[in-house]
């Protein structure tokens, strides 16, 4: 049983915002760039802020590091240094706001609009899967090896994977969902996403073993993925029940 719900009609505006220029003095010295048609110096925005220099440099050195802004070459004009120039990144902000949960909301949406959801979601999931098992090694692994390599990649990704071979049925406990709100609006789309990506990591690297089957939340803690041997020549199947 899943926990599919109805999707709420009202996108929640959290966003996933990277660490920016913010407010405070390094946000006065962006805003000061950004309100600036030349470029200006260290001192330029010191005397303007009434900051020290040193300061200033400070959060220009962290501002040219987000991408927020950019040295300008100053051509020299007498002896010495000439002095470093500074303005604002052209072009969007790099440390915006992100609001990647409406793209993944608009996304999810699309393939549950799908005649065949789960199974479209599935080989969506199995062509990343194959994708990622492109970086690993080129040998084929034994079915240990195999199931040690797609624990890595799950802990990667976000799962909080444990391997469980206490019987005789080898499974995976998944103990996390990264995508966990759309997990519970749109289960019949992420859930076989989830599965497809597994089985893609062991198609890619040709393994002996492969996913059978994704049980999604046998407990409101934990999803199983039960593992199977199979044969080279052997697609994989299965499906997040």
């Amino acid at each position: 049983m899943t926990r599919e719900k109805a999707s709420a009609t009202t996108l929640p505006r959290s966003r996933a915002t990277p660490t920016g220029a913010g407010g405070g003095r390094r946000g006065d010295v962006l805003a000061a760039l950004r309100g600036s048609h030349d470029a200006l110096s260290i001192v330029d925005i010191a005397t303007q802020l009434r900051l020290h220099p040193n300061t200033v440099r400070f959060h220009l050195e962290t501002l040219v590091e987000a991408g927020q802004a950019e040295r300008v070459e100053h051509p020299r004009t007498g002896p010495g240094r000439p002095p470093q120039m500074f303005r604002a990144h052209r072009g969007m902000d790099p440390a915006g706001p992100r609001n990647y949960r409406l793209l993944a909301e608009i996304l999810t949406a699309g393939l549950a609009a799908d005649p065949d959801p789960s199974a479209r979601a599935a080989e969506a999931g199995r062509r990343w899967g194959r994708e990622m098992a492109r970086d690993m090694d080129t040998a084929a692994p034994t079915a240990e090896q195999a199931v040690n390599e797609l624990v890595r990649v799950l802990d990667e990704v976000g799962f909080d994977p444990e391997p469980d071979t206490d019987d005789d049925q080898p499974k995976i406990r998944l103990q996390h969902c990264p995508f966990l709100d759309l997990a519970e609006t749109r289960a019949s789309v992420v859930c076989p996403i989830h599965l497809g990506l597994m089985q893609g990591v062991l198609e890619g690297r040709a393994a002996p073993v492969t996913v059978q089957r994704l049980d999604p939340f046998v407990t409101p803690d934990l999803c199983l993925a039960h593992l199977t041997t199979t044969t080279p020549a052997q697609a994989p199947t299965g499906s997040a029940v």
